[in-house]
């Protein structure tokens, strides 16, 4: 028999009505809830708020609604706000009830402003923690590479700072305010913000934290830049900068994160050309760290091979005389030291130089060849020939498509254009969208299973759960120490 639909007549009232009921049992949010703690916001913000005024949101609940934002890849706040009474699943993770007032949008900007970077730096160490103690993280192998994120701020927001014209106008009083006000935010900021532009002639008079990068058409980008385990592909470091920052100077700043997060220290870090510099194979080869990715000495030397030219690797390095001999037979001796860079100028007779019939493979210099030494150059060789072997090759080739697929997750969260403006702002976006990424990870993964003793016994009658967990660590330890015994072969 057809059923007839009876004309709206909406009740009232409702009686045992519970929204976890309403929400299925295998819902991402259940899980989340489950397993990440919100309540450490209490502790970490206490310091923040006075002891009177007005009551504010609770600390997990701003948090989790920032979450939300993210993972959802809602527009704005305002958005937010305006959708949440239509979600059973966000009113039941965020602790409310139907009839619970919801807060104005601008309690997400006060709490930002208020709490700054740093707590949200926080929280994404925590989910890292959590992955490193769900074995989710090896840490002995990281990839590094960074993306741009386009910045709120539009081109015709450049201002030069230099012209009159434009020091002349009211709107100019605005930018110094604005300058002023970020000079002001560095408290707000994590550890790292302390990133200065390479161009501070041009800046946006929007978002002066944002820089004017060339690549394809000019526009205003921040960059973000990542390591990533390779056993789960866990983000365990991340740092965002203005986007005109080299991605050289930032890899000691992601080792160091990603040892302080992980609590263990990589031993192999894999890059791209970009952060093959001599400064970071100097100071990986004295932390110990093996370097998998290609220097920028050897990219020009290819050029410069390519046109036929002799590279310095056709010049001989004669160590007892402190002399390179080039591919004519003439001597090349020290000239000019550089403290800076740490290099010595090895160069040939003018003489030489005109005389030589290789001169045309050589050089065009009028003054003749010159080769440059770092005064490392014995450790940098070393670890040199480490990046260019076989296994070298196959992590630079794997880095490509995982560092690529890392950043393709984080597009579904929005990660490729900034929220909000401001370069705190922005790192609190990439922690965000970090955790996130990580989070959805450890819920595959991370679980324990439901055959663990200690799951089994928290299963149990609360009066043998603890007797039976007790049982299975004992039992456990025996048989890592029968495992363990040396095994002796018969004579």
């Amino acid at each position: 028999m057809m059923g007839v639909q009876e004309p709206d007549n909406s009740k009232i009232f409702y009686t045992n009505l519970n929204t976890a009921e309403r929400v299925r049992r295998d819902h991402p949010l259940r899980r989340i809830a489950a397993r990440v703690d919100f309540d450490f916001t209490y502790k970490e913000v206490a310091d923040k708020y006075g002891t009177r005024g007005n009551v504010s949101a609770p600390p997990p609940v701003v948090l989790k609604l920032m979450l939300l934002l993210v993972s959802y890849n809602v527009r704005s706040e305002r958005e937010l706000m305006a959708t949440l009474p239509e979600r059973l699943d966000w009113i039941w993770f965020l602790g409310y009830d139907l009839d619970t007032k919801i807060p104005d949008h601008s309690i997400l900007s006060k709490a930002r402003k208020r709490w700054g970077a740093e707590v949200f730096r926080n929280f994404f160490e925590r989910v890292v923690l959590q992955c490193v103690e769900a074995g989710l993280v090896d840490g002995s192998k990281i990839f590094v590479d960074s993306s741009l994120v386009e910045a709120d701020a539009s081109n015709n927001s450049v201002i030069d700072t230099q012209s009159l014209k434009h020091q002349l106008r009211s709107s100019y009083r605005e930018l110094e305010a604005r300058l002023e006000e970020r000079q002001e935010s560095d408290g707000r900021s994590d550890r790292s913000g302390s990133y200065r532009k390479v161009n501070d002639r041009y800046i946006s008079g929007t978002d002066p934290d944002a820089a004017i990068v060339g690549r394809g058409k000019p526009d205003l980008f921040y960059q973000v830049h990542r390591s990533v385990d390779e056993a789960h592909e866990i983000i365990t470091a991340t740092a965002v900068t203005p986007g005109d920052v080299s991605e050289g100077h930032m890899l000691e700043e992601l080792l160091q994160r990603h040892r302080r997060t992980t609590g263990k220290a990589a031993s192999t870090v894999v890059a791209d050309s970009k952060y093959g510099t001599i400064d970071n194979f100097l100071a990986c080869y004295d932390k110990g760290t093996r370097t998998h990715m290609p220097d920028l000495s050897g990219s020009a030397s290819a050029r410069e091979e390519k046109r036929g030219i002799f590279t310095e690797t056709h010049f001989c390095y004669d160590q007892k005389r402190d002399i390179y001999i080039c591919p004519a037979g003439k001597e090349l001796r020290p000239k000019s030291l550089h403290r800076d860079r740490g290099s010595i100028d090895y160069a040939a007779s003018r003489t030489d130089c005109e005389g030589c019939p290789l001169r045309t493979r050589c050089t065009s210099n009028k003054m003749g060849r010159t080769v440059k030494r770092h005064c490392r150059q014995e450790d940098l060789d070393v670890i040199l020939e480490q990046s260019r072997c076989e296994a070298s090759r196959k992590d630079i080739r794997k880095r490509q498509r995982l560092m690529e697929r890392s950043f393709a997750r984080s597009k579904r969260y929005g990660y490729d254009r900034a929220r909000w403006r401001g370069l705190w702002r922005m790192s609190i976006q990439e922690y965000l969208t970090c955790a996130v990424q990580n989070i959805q990870v450890l819920l595959k993964g991370g679980g324990r299973s439901a055959k663990d003793p200690a799951v089994i016994a928290r299963i149990l009658e609360p009066g043998l759960s603890r007797v039976c967990f007790l049982f299975s660590k004992i039992l456990r330890r025996s048989c890592l120490a029968y495992i363990e015994q040396p095994v002796t072969c018969p004579a």
